[in-house]
């Protein structure tokens, strides 16, 4: 009769390997972005608004942050928390659109990376947890 005692830990491994390398998969690809151009700071959208001018409304677009961060073109000492993107299609305006994408793909992809990081740090008390012997009463 032969007793076999499961194989944990080869299997903890590969799981973890296989963690391990996602996560840097993800991180490539973030690099990637990163590579493509300019990313939107953290928080920033782009934001329609409304001017009007004789009997005419105009509309126009800006990058908008939820704090000051962006330079005021006429006081640089001072930072605003729009910038002036200018009419739709503008490049301007499509360059921040992009940038926005990007801010929001890294995030997401860092989002991911946490994910799999707990997970990581599951799988080894997972594996503690599962090489003690259950008590019995």
């Amino acid at each position: 009769m032969s007793h076999h005692k499961p194989k944990l830990a080869p299997d903890l491994t590969k799981r973890a390997e296989r963690l391990t390398a996602t996560i840097a998969e993800v991180k490539v690809k973030i690099q990637q972005i990163f590579d493509e151009g300019e990313v939107a700071p953290k928080g920033c959208y782009v934001a329609r608004y409304q001017v009007r001018q004789r009997q005419k409304v105009y509309w126009y677009y800006k990058l908008q942050a939820t704090n000051e961060i962006f330079e005021q073109t006429k006081d640089r000492q001072k930072k605003s928390k729009y910038k002036h993107l200018g009419r739709a299609g503008s490049e301007e305006h499509i360059a921040a659109v992009v940038q926005v994408l990007r801010r929001a793909q890294i995030d997401e992809l860092e989002q991911v990376i946490n994910s799999l990081t707990n997970s990581l740090i599951d799988l080894y008390y997972d594996g503690e947890s599962e090489t003690i012997p259950e008590k019995r009463d």
